[in-house]
């Protein structure tokens, strides 16, 4: 498949890169860590001002969606920039509400879209995390259990993540708000929109720690000369870009399937997924070797996005899950 992004969307990420850039996103992360939810409660109402949270809404809700591939372009710069945050998980609320209509999402998709409520979701399932992603800093967190959703009344405390950003707390006692089959489809589209929205938040990760890390061996030096004139790190580098390079194709691809609501739009959200995950977590051994120490140092920015990788890599669909999904779609042909 060939796919280029129209000029609409292209100022889009540019527009979301620039106001990113400026918005101090390591200082954000760091707050959002630390649990001062304040900073980054003020960049998540700047992003629904340039439309980013309505893209999974439908217009009658007053969104702008959904629209898959906007919404893929938009996560590839928050992941570019480490933005904290239930960003999937909202994006996935969105599209889940949507598809459910009535009474819930009248009530909380105008908010959603607005960026006036911050949304979590937590899909129950066997062997799956108990965690619910930044339950302290959402006003609602949807649980999907079965045939049923429901709203979580409260959370656990709050339980240490690789990356110190992704603040995990185990829901409680969720009141049921709709039963019935139409859950179970909504819930299933809800999840491959989220894994998409990973997939590509990765891809803009991956990207970020690649031009960090060109950056940082230009400058570096070692006996005498750049490292980054090494034949080794070169190689290094170059594996490192055709990797990211590769997961790009299929995380649009993902994003037209969903669009068009592609019976096998499936097994595409699950390759693009392991493809741009496997990807980020190769940029970020590439970034921390070529780095040394210093890249996982808590002062240093560049351990913000390193720490991110690996739980991006197994949040919405294991490297395995998504193999076995993928496997699973070409065994029915």
């Amino acid at each position: 498949m060939r796919f280029l992004l129209d000029d609409g969307q292209r100022e889009f990420a540019r527009t979301l890169n620039r106001m990113l850039g400026s918005a101090g996103t390591p200082g954000v992360v760091r707050s959002w860590a630390a649990g001062d939810h304040g900073p980054g409660r003020a960049l998540w109402a700047g992003l629904a001002e340039a439309g980013v949270f309505a893209l999974s809404v439908p217009e009658e809700y007053e969104g702008l969606g959904p629209l898959p591939v906007e919404l893929a372009v938009a996560f590839t710069e928050l992941g570019r920039h480490a933005v904290p945050g239930p960003l999937a998980e909202a994006a996935a609320v969105g599209t889940l509400l949507g598809r459910l209509g009535g009474d819930v999402a009248h009530a909380w998709l105008p908010q959603l879209a607005s960026g006036k409520a911050v949304a979590s979701l937590y899909v129950r399932s066997p062997g799956g995390s108990p965690y619910a992603l930044d339950s302290d800093a959402a006003d609602a967190v949807f649980v999907v259990d079965g045939a049923a959703l429901g709203l979580a009344r409260s959370h656990g405390p709050v339980q240490p993540s690789a990356d110190p950003a992704r603040r995990l707390a185990r829901p409680l006692g969720e009141a049921v708000l709709v039963r019935g089959p139409a859950v179970v489809a909504a819930a299933a589209y809800a999840a491959d929109v989220a894994a998409l929205a990973t997939a590509a938040q990765a891809l803009g990760l991956g990207r970020a720690l690649l031009e960090r890390t060109v950056g940082y061996v230009r400058q570096r030096t070692q006996f005498g000369v750049a490292v980054g004139s090494f034949q080794a790190v070169k190689h290094r580098l170059a594996d490192t870009l055709i990797a990211l390079e590769f997961a790009q194709p299929l995380v649009y691809g993902a994003a037209l399937a969903l669009a068009a609501d592609d019976p096998a739009a499936g097994r595409e959200v699950a390759a693009a997924k392991v493809s741009a995950c496997e990807a980020a977590c190769a940029a970020s051994r590439t970034a921390l070797q070529l780095h040394g120490a210093v890249g996982y140092t808590e002062e240093y920015d560049l351990s913000l996005w390193i720490r991110k990788a690996r739980p991006l890599r197994s949040a919405w669909g294991t490297p395995a899950a998504c193999r076995a999904r993928v496997l699973a779609a070409h065994g029915q042909r």
